[in-house]
C-alpha cells in the first residue's frame, strides 16, 4: 500500500470556505474592493467570491457602495466595503490611575469614550462597578444596544493567566491576586471578556495601527506606574506558558540596588518606575539642586519640564539609562526590528529617548543593534483600546469567532429580531496553524 492511500480522501469544505471568508474580510478591512480585485488577490474564482460576498451581504457584514471602471468599455464594477458598524466592541484600559472605556466600531474607530481618574488599589468591586458604568454611558452615548456588542476587551497592568483569566500577583495590583477579572466582568457587562496584560495590547496595537504596522519583531515597552513589554515573534504575542512574558520591569539591573514592588533587588521599576521618579525629584529638590519645578514635584511637571530644568533633565536622562540597561537585555534575547516606549514616561520626549538609546544599543552586540530603531509611541492614550481593538478581532475573525459576529451582525441588521447570538467558543490553547496565518498579530484580521 502505497504511503498516498493511507490519506484521507475527504476534505472539511465548511472550514475551507470559513478560511476563504476570512481572507476575503481581511481584504476588506484593509479597503474597499471590487469582486474582480478579491478574485485576482485571494486567487478564487469569481463564483466562489460571489457566493462569500452573498452570504456576507446577507447577514449586513458587507455592503455595496460606488462603482468604477472595470478598464473594460461598456463594464464598471460595484466597490465593496466592511460595515463596520455591523457589531460594536467595548474596549477598557484599565490602568494604575485610571480607567478609560471605549465602544468602537469593526475598524476600531472610536464611537464613544468615557475615562475618568480612578486608584486600581481600591480594589476589585468598586473597579468592576466603574467599569460597568462607563460602558452603559458611552453605549448609551454611542446610540448602541447591548445586544449589538461582539466582545468586550480588557487591559489590565499585570500578568494575566490566559487559561483562567485571573492576574496572577501582580505587583502593582495589590489586592487583585488571583482576582477572576474575566468571569466578573463578564457577569458586569452581559457580553464575553477577553483579558491580558496592558504592554501585550500596546504591541498588538502598534503592529497593526501605529507607524511600524505589519514588523513581525516588534517589542512594545509600557513605561508609567509599572514597566512592562508586550513581545511580538514572528507576527506571533509571545506570552509564554501561562501569560507572564513581558515583564521587563522586574529584570534586575543591580542586584545590590533597592527593593522594588516586586520584591526583587534593583530591579528595573526600583529605578525608573514613575512614582520613583517623582520621589527621587523631590529628594533632590530638598538636598539644594537647583530647579524651577513647582513644589511638590509631580510627573506632569517632570514631563512639560524635561528640556527646560535641570533636575527634570536629569531625571529623565538617568531614567532612559536605566530603561535603556533593560532594553539591551531583550534586544540580545530577541533582536527584534524596532522598539517602540510608551505610556505616560514616553510623554517627556526626546531627552528621555536619546538617554534609552545610548544606554541600550552601546550595551547590545552590533549584530542586533544594526538594524533595530527605538522609538516612541504615537498612539499616545489611545494605545490600550487600540490593542485590545486588536484582541477582539483577532478573536473574532477565526473560524470559531465568525459564527458569532455573524448573530450579531444579523441582530444589528434585523434590529426586530430577538434571536440570541451564537456564545462565543473558548479558543484552543493553541490554534492551529492555518487559523495563525489568516490573522496575524502584526497585520489587519
Amino acid at each position: 500500500m502505497s504511503p498516498q492511500s493511507t490519506l484521507p480522501v475527504t476534505l472539511d469544505l465548511a472550514a475551507i470556505r470559513a478560511r476563504h471568508t476570512l481572507l476575503l474580510l481581511r481584504q476588506l478591512w484593509e479597503g474597499d474592493r471590487a469582486r474582480v480585485d478579491i478574485s485576482r488577490e485571494l486567487g478564487l474564482s469569481r463564483s466562489a467570491i460571489s457566493s462569500i460576498v452573498t452570504e456576507l451581504l446577507g447577514v449586513g457584514l458587507v455592503q455595496e457602495g460606488d462603482t468604477r471602471g472595470s478598464g473594460r468599455a461598456g463594464r464598471r464594477a460595484t466597490l465593496l466595503s466592511l460595515n463596520a458598524r455591523a457589531a460594536t466592541l467595548l474596549a477598557v484600559d484599565l490602568g494604575a490611575t485610571h480607567v478609560r472605556v471605549d465602544a468602537l466600531d469593526l475598524r476600531c474607530r472610536t464611537l464613544a469614550t468615557r475615562s475618568v481618574p480612578h486608584d486600581i488599589l481600591s480594589g476589585p468591586a468598586p473597579t468592576y462597578d466603574l467599569i460597568g458604568t462607563l460602558a452603559r454611558e458611552v453605549l448609551a452615548d454611542a446610540g448602541v444596544p447591548q445586544a449589538h456588542v461582539a466582545l468586550a476587551g480588557v487591559g489590565v497592568p499585570g500578568p494575566v493567566d490566559q487559561e483562567t483569566g485571573r492576574v496572577v500577583r501582580p505587583p502593582n495590583m495589590r489586592g487583585w491576586d488571583g482576582e477572576p477579572i474575566q468571569q466578573a466582568l463578564e457577569a458586569r457587562l452581559g457580553v464575553a471578556v477577553l483579558v491580558d496584560n496592558d504592554a501585550n495590547l500596546g504591541a498588538q496595537a502598534e503592529a497593526r495601527f501605529g507607524p511600524h504596522r505589519g514588523v513581525p519583531d516588534l517589542i512594545y515597552v509600557k513605561a508609567a506606574t509599572g514597566i512592562g513589554a508586550g513581545v511580538l515573534l514572528g507576527g506571533r504575542l509571545h506570552r509564554g506558558v501561562r501569560g507572564g512574558a513581558g515583564e521587563i520591569g522586574h529584570i534586575s539591573i543591580n542586584e545590590q540596588g533597592p527593593v522594588g514592588r516586586s520584591g526583587n533587588p534593583g530591579s528595573l521599576e526600583s529605578y525608573a518606575a514613575a512614582q520613583v521618579l517623582v520621589a527621587r525629584a523631590e529628594d533632590l529638590r530638598a538636598g539644594g539642586q537647583a530647579t524651577t519645578l513647582p513644589a511638590p514635584v509631580t510627573l506632569p511637571a517632570l514631563v512639560q519640564h524635561a528640556a527646560t530644568d535641570p533636575l527634570a533633565r536629569g531625571i529623565w536622562q538617568g531614567a532612559g539609562h536605566h530603561l535603556g540597561v533593560a532594553i539591551s537585555t531583550a534586544l540580545n534575547l530577541f533582536n527584534p526590528a524596532v522598539v517602540v516606549i510608551g505610556g505616560r514616561l514616553a510623554d517627556a520626549g526626546d531627552v528621555f529617548l536619546h538617554a534609552v538609546r545610548d544606554s541600550a544599543l552601546s550595551r547590545t552586540m552590533q549584530i542586533n543593534a544594526d538594524r533595530t530603531r527605538i522609538d516612541l509611541s504615537t498612539l499616545g492614550e489611545s494605545a490600550g483600546v487600540l490593542g485590545a481593538g486588536a484582541m477582539m478581532l483577532d478573536r473574532l475573525y477565526t473560524p470559531q469567532g465568525l459564527p458569532h459576529l455573524y448573530a450579531i451582525s444579523r441582530l444589528v441588521l434585523s434590529p426586530g429580531s430577538r434571536a440570541p447570538p451564537a456564545p462565543l467558543p473558548a479558543p484552543p490553547r493553541r490554534p492551529p496553524f492555518p487559523e495563525d496565518l489568516l490573522s496575524p498579530a502584526g497585520g489587519p484580521p
